[in-house]
């Protein structure tokens, strides 16, 4: 029975693929034969075909495999948040039964502590017969305590036995006890992630907590214990699905948590703030205790000592009292706390003023210092957090004034100094970044047109700010001033590595040093000037560029000396003539129409042109870099540059024998001597304001050297 083609196509594959699959398959092998048996070209693109069509099929059999794993491990994963879930709420009521029968046995505790004290006969004989070595005649109420105190005391003991790593709590706080604890869940500050779960003990001095050991029922692990004296509660805004949450607030740390349910996150906020408040109010108690009784002198008897009375007087101011219990001053540490964690920087400074002003004329009594070793903690506390906020390592956003909030405040703390210096560290790291995140474009003038305008513009902001917030400190500007000098510096490192290291033209150079004077020149607005700093920190790199451009120009010019064959200029056309002249023109040549010939001839050599063209550009290039730190430099490479020409014309007019060349060499010398060096002269006086003397001798010099008759060469 004949087999159509789809038929014969689907064998062959499949015969192909166990082929392929085969463990003895071998590549080189199987190309090797299947080329033997193909009988041409087409044999071999068919086969090509299977084996795509082969590859294709397993591509897609592979997606659909891999698509029902994904899903059945999308369903695995379900079914495992499911049973997590289950187990979760299966441990809350565990917990939840926990608490009940808790409960249960502190009611009927307390109902016959209750039937003890309406009965007290039957209660005492309750009591000797549960313990025969009980003395029956210790008071009710001191009995009713202590049973109270052991209750609460076996209790914390009891939840505690199950936190690994606290047993070391109890003994040393033998009055501490349990006041309340649940189940949370603690999410991170920032990305609100669920972190872990926790379980919270509430006692009357501190609040612990402890992680939940997974592997574990009912045993936690020690996480954290955290004073009430420096914790702050916050209620936190629900915003679904982040609801029934609340944020302690440590210093320099706070932490987020979430309770089951409204209510319970309603009683872990009450009974917080209840338990806060015990607090201070029995440490105030503690305070009023240990303070001694001031109980009335004797009065003395009487005497005739007339300087009893002023060793009275002296006595007195000793034995004044400062009055510690107003409710604002019993909250102050805490109230301290809560905003340094709350960044209200400026309320916990407004209340350190206001405790200064209360105490300034007062006497430092024994619980003055206690009140102020506490303050002065936290004052340490809110200088680190400041300091923090003006440290390079923070966002370096906002410009000067993001941190004059910081700065104002240290200033407020007498910390002037210290925010001055941060202050500086904070804008110098801002210019650092800012400088180093520009684009070096392929233009170099661009690029020192932003580089100038955004450090110029920082270092005016940072000095308008500085003035603004250090108005009444003068002993900071001088900081200032160096600061600025350092920046400077910066700047002109990063200024000469993109236009000196370069080798950049020096009319380029000249432009870019015209655009950074410009701009230091808007410093001047505020009343600093810092062109001398800029003038000391480039001399020497303005210095090196003009000898390395006269280098050029002596260089060339004597190439061009060399190659001298003094005729006359043949422009060719119009058009090139007028061009010359009016490179000429604006060289500052104005005579230059009577060097010109007939048609387009100009009666000067090749080589006087080019010299005068590229000396008068080198000046005006370089009066744009002028300072009177470069006078010497400038005028001593316009002197080497004017001799190699002049000795030139010299030689060649002593060495010259024929008539007409001689005479051309004559009307040469004297376009140098009469036209070009009088306009060096002029534009140079100009330029620097002065005259140069050397120029002076040089253009009254008939000779420029003295040249032995009888040798034909020059002495350089």
């Amino acid at each position: 029975m004949a087999l159509s083609l789809g038929e014969v196509a689907a064998v062959g594959g499949s015969r192909l693929r166990r082929q392929l699959e085969s463990g003895s398959y071998a590549a080189e092998e199987y190309v090797k034969v299947l080329s033997q048996q193909s009988d041409g070209d087409r044999d071999l693109q068919e086969h090509r075909q299977r084996i795509q069509a082969l590859s294709e099929e397993t591509a897609q059999s592979l997606k659909r495999n891999v698509y029902q794993n994904y899903r059945q491990f999308i369903e695995t994963a379900r079914e495992i948040s499911y049973l997590e879930s289950e187990m979760y709420q299966l441990s809350h009521i565990l917990t939840e039964q926990k608490g009940i029968m808790e409960a249960v046995t502190q009611t009927l505790l307390q109902q016959a502590s209750n039937a003890d004290r309406d009965d007290p006969a039957l209660g005492g004989a309750r009591r000797v017969a549960a313990d025969p070595h009980a003395n029956p005649f210790l008071p009710l109420s001191a009995k009713d305590v202590a049973a109270n105190e052991e209750g609460r005391h076996r209790t914390l003991t009891t939840l505690l036995e199950k936190v690994e790593g606290c047993r070391d709590l109890l003994p040393e706080s033998p009055g501490k006890y349990l006041v309340y604890n649940g189940d949370l869940v603690e999410y991170d500050a920032d990305h609100m992630v669920q972190i872990q779960r926790v379980h919270a003990f509430l006692m009357n001095d501190c609040l612990l907590v402890a992680a939940w050991l997974p592997n574990r029922r009912g045993t936690y692990r020690y996480d954290a214990l955290y004073p009430l004296d420096g914790l702050a509660v916050v209620n936190v805004k629900d915003n679904p699905p982040m609801k029934d949450m609340f944020k302690l607030l440590m210093f320099p740390e706070s932490r987020i948590f979430q309770a089951e349910n409204a209510k319970i996150k309603k009683e872990w906020l009450e009974v917080l703030e209840e338990t806060k408040r015990n607090r201070v109010l029995s440490e105030k108690r503690r305070l009023e205790q240990e303070a001694p009784a001031r109980a009335p002198p004797p009065t003395p008897p009487e005497s005739t000592n007339p300087f009893e009375e002023e060793e009275e007087e002296e006595s007195t101011p000793e034995e004044e009292t400062v009055d510690l219990s107003l409710e604002w001053i019993q909250e102050l540490p805490e109230d301290l706390d809560v905003c340094i964690a709350q960044r209200d920087f400026e309320g916990a400074v407004d209340l350190l003023d206001k405790l200064n002003e209360y105490l300034g004329d007062k006497p430092v009594t024994q619980l003055v210092r206690e009140l102020r070793v506490k303050v002065d903690e936290r004052i340490r506390q809110l200088t680190d957090v400041l300091v923090f906020e003006l440290s390079p390592d923070r966002s370096l956003r906002g410009g000067p004034r993001a941190t004059r909030r910081a700065v104002s405040q240290l200033i407020r703390l007498g910390q002037s100094t210290k925010a001055c210096e941060l202050f500086l560290r904070n804008r110098e790291a801002a210019v650092h970044t800012a400088i180093r995140q520009l684009r070096i474009e392929g233009a170099t003038l661009l690029y020192i047109h932003k580089l100038c305008h955004v450090f110029f513009t920082s270092l005016l902001e940072t000095a308008r700010e500085f003035e603004t917030d250090f108005a009444g400190n003068s002993g900071c500007y001088s900081a200032f001033v160096v600061w600025a000098r350092s920046a400077m510096r910066m700047f002109v490192d990063a200024f000469s590595k993109q236009v000196f290291d370069s080798k950049e033209s020096l009319s380029t150079a000249a432009e870019c040093v015209k655009v950074a004077k410009e701009h230091c020149k808007q410093l001047s607005e505020i009343g600093l000037d810092l062109t001398f700093i800029i003038h000391a920190l480039l001399v020497k790199d303005i210095k090196g560029a003009l000898q390395s451009y006269k280098d050029i120009i002596i260089e060339a010019t004597k190439h061009r000396n060399s190659e001298e064959m003094w005729r006359r200029m043949n422009l060719m056309t119009p058009e090139a003539l007028g061009k010359l002249r009016e490179e000429m023109r604006s060289c500052g040549v104005t005579s230059f129409d009577q060097y010109t010939g007939d048609d387009c001839w100009v009666n000067l050599s090749y080589t006087v042109v080019a010299f005068t063209k590229q000396t008068m550009a080198f000046l005006e290039e370089a009066l744009k870099l002028y300072f009177p730190e470069l006078h010497m430099v400038l005028l001593e490479s316009l002197v080497e540059i004017i001799l190699v020409a002049v000795q030139h014309v010299d030689y060649s007019l002593r060495c010259e024998q024929d008539t007409e060349k001689k005479a051309f060499i004559r009307q040469n010398a004297s376009f140098l001597y009469e036209t070009v060096l009088p306009v060096v002269e002029k534009r140079f006086e100009e330029g620097v304001g002065k005259p140069a003397k050397q120029l002076q001798d040089l253009r009254n010099a008939s000779r420029l050297m003295r040249i032995n008759p009888e040798s034909t060469t020059s002495v350089v």
